[in-house]
């Protein structure tokens, strides 16, 4: 009798589409998807308004992607696009009211996704957790401390 292996893909994969309906249906009430929240995330922590480019090359994506990405999200009120001074060719995005209100919704989820990630473990078991992850991503050749994410399809 064969024993089926256990292979960690799957597991993976179903762990971040669970995360992915858990932030997709936080978000749906402000008519924004998980991969749109990511970049307004990104562009809520960042220091200084960034460029399109700025966003294709932290999340991977290509430049139709993030380009369609922002023009909904520009659409629906969440930023705007105002001329770098300095280079014409570069249009900067500013977070609106509408996508900063939106911000605390999507902290909301993220803690309640963290949480439900990790209940029933230990303090000790989330810390070696959190080490086994950064291990593995490091394994395939990526800093834990740096966000990869591959094209995703576009809504």
């Amino acid at each position: 009798m064969s024993v089926l292996k256990q292979y960690f893909g799957p597991r993976f994969r179903v762990l971040h589409w669970c995360t992915d309906q858990i932030m997709n249906d936080a978000l749906s009430q402000v008519e924004l998807t998980a991969s749109q929240g990511r970049i307004m995330a990104y562009l809520v922590h960042r220091a200084d308004p960034p460029c399109a480019r700025d966003i294709e090359e932290h999340f991977h994506l290509s430049h139709p992607s993030v380009s369609g990405t922002l023009s909904r999200l520009e659409k629906k009120g969440f930023l705007e696009f105002r001329p770098d001074p300095d280079d014409r060719r570069c249009k900067r995005i500013y977070m609106l009211p509408k996508g900063l209100a939106c911000h605390e919704r999507m902290e909301q989820a993220i803690a309640r996704i963290e949480q439900q990630t990790v209940a029933g473990f230990t303090p000790e078991e989330q810390a070696q957790f959190s080490r086994f992850l950064d291990r593995a991503i490091r394994n395939m050749g990526v800093s834990p401390c740096k966000h990869f994410h591959k094209e995703e399809p576009q809504e």
